[in-house]
């Protein structure tokens, strides 16, 4: 007992390395739980988007629109488990990959996410969470595409489309931006939660699609009004709560005030634009459309996506006024060149992500996020810095999207046979209709779910749609 003061200390020395060598990280349950409700919400914004499309086209093509965003979560998760997410997300690299552009195989199938360990951006939270709250990036983004080329694309040729465009034009995007080892991350290229990632990529791919797809049968001689305006409203207003997920969750913490900061300025931003979109409306028709505020509200929404995190609300009112005008015009000028985007993903998304991405770089400030500044800071670098991946992102996209396309145009064909086309891809593509009554209505049946309703289809239209 007259040693214990010497022996004391070598045990509490050896009890202290035990102990470091069981400690093991432990992620922040804060984090975590924001981060799971995040990832939630941003899933639920590519049925929003459904919704959102569905409502914007003929009755006769409602179901094939909203079946074009829903078989995304489907194709995608398949793909970002077995190899997306190793390749958009490795941060060591095999010298025999792209440096800066495309990540290895060592996450494959999941190898190694198995959330005991952080991923290098996210330090709070398990990696295996940080893989699923950006699968739903991956999810919505290809679905986007979809808005352009709608009613008059062939829906197994564009399952093929959107399982190719997520490998070869957003996995490499989304590297080069998000990934530590990505290029445009190295240089301080600037995007918190998509602007270049999701929007641009989409929406330049969206304009390259319609382009080769050609214009729906009947374009410009035609009436292709909306054909449920509720259904716009409700997908916008689903996409705009998603949103908060979207942006807020981008932040990949609830601590701090970069996540509240993101929250606030997607919400300003998205409501500032609406209004704006509405007054031009007023002004250029004498209208305030249910249509337009929706769109207005989503172009705010997109606009403020690169720089939720790294400007301030009164900087969001600024983006989300600028963007509602700019998409607003490129719209106008969409329409002058008989081109038949036909839910205008371009002006909205393209545009809109561009404008987001560029004003990033005139608004950003350091007392909101460390790693950005802008031109009303001074530092009219990142201008630069932000225009380079605006350029890479529409010009892979572009590229990529043009080789797919005529490819699956060689191998597949891209459009559905004109008679099909004519009587709607709801029949011709899925063998069912959206509404009950008319002349491809459904009558009730007898049985389980799956036999409760049965087709009532005339005959012609069946020999029409192959049956």
């Amino acid at each position: 007992m007259k040693n214990w003061k010497m022996v004391l200390p070598l045990v509490l020395a050896f009890s202290g390395l035990a102990f470091a060598q069981d400690a093991k990280w432990a992620a922040d349950t804060g984090d975590t739980a924001w981060l799971l409700v995040s990832t939630a919400l941003v899933m639920l914004m590519t049925p929003a988007l459904g919704f959102f499309y569905g409502g914007l086209v003929r009755s006769k093509n409602a179901l094939n629109t909203m079946m074009m965003s829903y078989i995304a979560l489907g194709i995608v998760t398949i793909l970002w488990i077995t190899v997306g997410f190793s390749l958009a997300f490795t941060t060591d690299k095999d010298p025999n990959w792209i440096s800066g552009v495309l990540g290895s195989l060592k996450y494959a199938f999941l190898n190694g996410i198995d959330g005991t360990a952080p991923y290098p951006t996210a330090p709070t939270i398990p990696n295996s969470l940080f893989m699923i709250f950006q699968m739903m990036f991956a999810i919505i983004t290809p679905a986007l595409i979809s808005g352009a080329i709608i009613e008059r694309m062939k829906f197994k040729t564009y399952m093929v489309f959107i399982a190719l465009w997520l490998l070869v034009v957003y996995v490499p995007v989304c590297h080069a931006v998000w990934s530590p080892d990505g290029f445009l991350f190295k240089w301080g290229a600037l995007d918190f939660a998509g602007g270049t990632v999701v929007h641009i990529t989409a929406g330049v791919s969206a304009l390259v699609a319609a382009i080769i797809l050609g214009p729906r049968r009947g374009f410009g001689r035609v009436a292709m009004a909306p054909h449920n305006v509720p259904f716009v409203l409700l997908g916008a207003g689903l996409l705009w709560f998603g949103w908060f997920g979207f942006n807020g969750g981008s932040a990949v913490a609830a601590g701090g005030n970069l996540a509240t900061n993101a929250f606030i300025t997607t919400h300003v931003a998205a409501a500032v634009a609406m209004f704006a979109w509405v007054l031009l409306e007023m002004f250029k028709n004498g209208h305030a459309t249910a249509v337009g505020a929706a769109t207005g509200a989503v172009v705010g929404l997109v606009a403020i996506t690169p720089a939720a995190g790294f400007v301030s609300p009164m900087a969001a009112m600024a983006i989300g006024a600028i963007a509602a005008g700019v998409s607003f015009t490129a719209i106008q000028i969409k329409n002058r060149l008989n081109l038949d985007d036909s839910l205008d993903v371009f002006a909205c998304h393209g545009v809109g992500g561009i404008t987001g991405a560029l004003l990033t770089g005139v608004f950003a400030q350091k007392s909101i996020n460390s790693l950005g500044s802008g031109l009303i800071e001074g530092n009219g670098e990142q201008m630069l810095k932000q225009l380079g991946g605006v350029l890479f992102a529409a010009a892979l996209a572009a590229v990529g999207t043009a080789v797919l396309m005529y490819t699956l145009k060689a191998v597949m064909g891209l459009r559905p046979d004109s008679r099909d086309e004519e009587q709607g891809l709801d029949l011709a593509d899925h063998g069912e209709s959206g509404y009950h009554g008319g002349e491809y209505g459904v009558t009730p049946g007898a049985g389980s779910i799956g036999s409760s309703v049965t087709l009532s289809v005339p005959v012609n239209a069946k020999a029409v749609a192959g049956d």
